[in-house]
């Protein structure tokens, strides 16, 4: 019914780790890049299509990531992705100029009740889009806003002419109350 444990194929890595090390650094930095520069950041939501993006690149990727087959070379491998992951994060505080390689900048939408049809199309942002997260923060108007931006992560965020912020252009449950 139990077969014995083949502890030598569970743990011993099968591939050299130094190749294990390296396709995970090289399949890293690339779909960073791709993520980073590729994918249009949306207003406050992810989207269907950046779902199907992921999840075509997780599975096109897990070939070149190698076939680990021991729990030692998945685990240099998350490793690996992990030091990535937070050496780019600790490089971009340490180094404020490369902040631009982490997070997209923000940018302008409302300038003084002014809607900014250059920077909304540049940032893919409807007017359906940009209206339903001012509404979700009790703005009915463009002309009541002093100034609106995208922020890196998406959310937009609203400074009312009267000057009190509003929210942070998430479509939580904040937003529904």
């Amino acid at each position: 019914m139990f077969e014995a444990v083949d502890w030598g194929s569970l743990l011993v890595p099968q591939n050299p780790l130094a190749e294990v090390i390296v396709r995970g650094t090289l399949i890293y930095l690339l779909l960073f890049l791709v993520l980073r520069f590729f994918l249009n950041r949306q207003a406050g939501a992810v989207g269907i299509p950046d779902i199907l993006v992921i999840v075509l690149i997780v599975e096109a990727t897990t070939d070149a990531m190698g076939k680990n087959e021991s729990v030692t070379e998945a685990a240099l491998l998350i490793g690996t992705v992990m030091a990535w992951s937070y050496g780019l994060q600790w490089l971009s505080f340490r180094v404020p100029r490369l902040r631009f390689l982490v997070s997209s900048p923000k940018v302008k939408l409302i300038e003084n009740g002014k809607v900014l049809r250059r920077n909304m199309r540049r940032e893919l942002v409807t007017d359906e889009e940009l209206m339903s997260l001012l509404r979700s923060q009790g703005i009915d108007d463009p002309k009541q806003v002093k100034s609106a931006y995208i922020e890196g992560s998406g959310d937009i965020s609203v400074i009312p002419l009267d000057g009190k912020p509003s929210g942070d252009g998430h479509k939580g449950a904040d937003a529904m109350a």
